[in-house]
């Protein structure tokens, strides 16, 4: 290992070291399983706005999304990232406030409560139900962030695929088992601080290394749909392929996914003052906006770069390594410009912690919380569900150490389907629930089950039957959800007026 390697590693091992003295000093502050979750209901809305917005942007911001811009050209991940856009200011706007009075009147501590207790479902079908498609989606997920460490270290410093997952893993684990939620918060606001000056540092150093800014652009403009939003660059063929509207459509449907996302959702329970929701989602969106943009156009930085020759021609999944192979490339400069890279690569590991720690507490929430003490009615004392709570986590972690096991998985799909997974389970439920009365819970039920298949069959099924159907699995999965949701609940009794005085009370209700 050369002396810029060691002293990248040493910066990166600093940072793993300082998320772990965050997790113990949060652990102090644990005494109930609500704080282990939730946090006590006590975050500012600063930590708020960028935790949730970190717990978002995985390691396929820094690694996914410049891998695609990298291949194709803009279209595909610029469409992708104004449909995140739009969904996470939406969401802020028309989500957050409603769902963190709601679940405070409920008492609800995690998302499969909320829906638990809003359409006092008393046999724990729905509880249950909500828990296990967490369960489903969030472990691949998790894998993903694991998988995203392993090719930074792999790639960089020639290590074992393997151990460098499996110690990405272990600080994870440690830091989140210990702290909980406040561990998870704290830590994703300085991810995200770091992730934005990893990505300032990428742009302003590939742009320099690429020969300029007119030579990124020459670049891009010199290959066949490189830099148009209708069409995308066909490297194999050096031809544009047409991006129709029906692809843009679906792209765009990623926004969509917001409103399903368990460990999103959760920093809206989660907040102090519901007062200071629009602070925090003026600082989200700013945040989401800026940073999808650097991360598209780093893509297109990079292919410049090895037209230059500074970096390596990537194909394939080996495209998601694009920003890696910059902060190796910046590191050979000296010894400062190494700690800079390590700063770097720092940026990438924090982008995958803040969401792998945000999915193991609602993953581990949902089986420990829910499945063990709701659905089969388990009975522990506090420092039981405490102890239950963490090992949970730790076998939710191992699972997903072991879907991450093959190093040539590609980042960026298994985040999309996961993604399309709870955008299509959760969110035309959440949405309903929030905002019509009559919304029932079998229709709630219905709509999960018929959200979550759809995305299975359109995945694997229906999309590979013709071009036109060869659709994001989360736009069709989503409509169908929600049409059936609102047809069964229209079918079945209209909710017991209890459940819609507390709707109308909620509603009614100003913070």
């Amino acid at each position: 290992m050369s002396t810029q390697d060691f002293i990248m590693l040493a910066a990166i091992g600093l940072y793993m070291v300082f998320t772990l003295v965050i997790g113990i000093r949060s652990s102090k502050q644990n005494e109930t399983v609500d704080d282990f979750y939730l946090g006590g209901r006590r975050l500012g809305p600063i930590v708020t706005a960028m935790s949730a917005e970190a717990s978002d942007m995985s390691g396929w911001l820094l690694m996914g999304l410049p891998g695609v811009a990298y291949l194709s050209g803009i279209c595909d991940a610029g469409w992708t990232a104004i449909g995140l856009a739009l969904g996470t200011y939406v969401n802020w706007l028309v989500v957050a406030q409603r769902l963190r009075r709601y679940s405070a009147k409920c008492n609800a501590i995690t998302v499969p409560d909320f829906f638990s207790a809003r359409y006092r479902d008393n046999t724990k079908v729905l509880l249950g139900l909500s828990a296990v498609i967490i369960v489903v989606f969030f472990v691949p997920y998790t894998a993903s962030g694991f998988s995203a460490c392993g090719k930074l270290f792999s790639s960089l410093f020639n290590i074992d695929y393997h151990v460098a997952m499996i110690i990405s893993a272990v600080v994870i684990i440690g830091y989140t088992s210990l702290g909980g939620f406040l561990a998870a918060s704290k830590t994703d606001l300085i991810q995200s601080i770091v992730m934005s000056v990893a990505l300032i540092i990428v742009l302003t150093f590939g742009i320099s290394s690429a020969g300029g800014f007119g030579a990124v652009i020459d670049n891009a403009k010199s290959l066949p749909g490189y830099l148009g939003m209708n069409t995308t660059y066909d490297a194999a063929a050096n031809a544009e392929k047409s991006y129709g509207f029906l692809s843009i459509l679906s792209t765009m449907a990623w926004g969509l996914g917001y409103f399903g996302m368990p460990h999103i959702l959760l920093r809206f329970m989660a907040i102090e003052d519901g007062k200071k929701l629009k602070l925090s989602r003026r600082i989200a969106s700013v945040w989401v906006v800026i940073s999808l943009a650097v991360a598209t156009f780093i893509g297109v930085i990079g292919l410049a770069m090895s037209k230059a020759g500074t970096i390596e021609k990537l194909e394939g999944s080996a495209s998601e390594t694009v920003i890696v192979k910059i902060a190796k490339a910046l590191s050979e400069y000296n010894y400062v410009f190494a700690f800079v890279a390590g700063i770097i690569l720092a940026g990438i590991f924090a982008s995958t912690m803040s969401t792998a720690d945000s999915q193991l507490l609602a993953a581990s929430s949902s089986v420990s919380e829910n499945i063990i003490s709701k659905v089969f009615g388990v009975k522990l004392s506090s420092k039981a569900q405490m102890l239950t709570a963490r090992i949970t986590l730790v076998v939710i972690a191992v699972i997903g150490v072991f879907l991450a096991w093959d190093p040539d998985s590609s980042v960026f799909k298994i985040v999309s389907f996961a993604w399309a997974g709870f955008g299509a389970t959760f969110g035309p439920v959440m949405l309903l629930a929030l905002f019509w009365k009559r919304s029932n819970r079998w229709g709630a039920m219905a709509g999960m089950v018929t959200g979550g298949a759809m995305v299975f069959i359109w995945k694997f099924v229906i999309s590979g039957l013709s071009d036109v159907l060869a659709i994001y699995e989360l736009l069709p999965a989503f409509v169908c959800a929600i049409v059936v949701n609102i047809v069964v609940s229209l079918l079945t009794p209209a909710p017991e007026q209890e459940i819609v005085d507390e709707f109308e009370a909620v509603k009614a209700a100003k913070d």
